[in-house]
């Protein structure tokens, strides 16, 4: 219904502390434990250059895959990690002081 929607910007606080209140990330995470697992690293945003953005929509679709395996019934625990699609650190080292060897 288009009136649940009204004023979500101004009901998320008290629809997280609802959510929160009842356990509910952990009651699922307890309800998928041992199903088939499903694992999605979320990187560091910026770790390859200036924060833009791409990085908010790579985070939001990240966010959206997660859930949805998770209300699929998959283990699907958030899992922060070092998904930077390659080396960034070590490119600009490079760049700077040249290639060792």
């Amino acid at each position: 219904r288009s009136s649940d929607l009204a004023n979500l910007a101004q009901r998320e606080p008290e629809m997280l502390k609802r959510w929160q209140a009842l356990s509910l990330y952990q009651k699922i995470g307890e309800k998928n434990a041992g199903k088939p697992k499903f694992i999605l690293h979320d990187g560091p945003p910026y770790a390859n250059g200036e924060l833009h953005l791409g990085h908010a929509i790579n985070k939001t679709l990240k966010d959206i895959v997660v859930k949805s395996r998770q209300l699929s019934g998959f283990d699907a625990p958030y899992i922060p990690g070092w998904d930077c699609h390659g080396l960034p650190i070590e490119h600009n080292v490079e760049k700077k002081k040249g290639k060792a060897g």
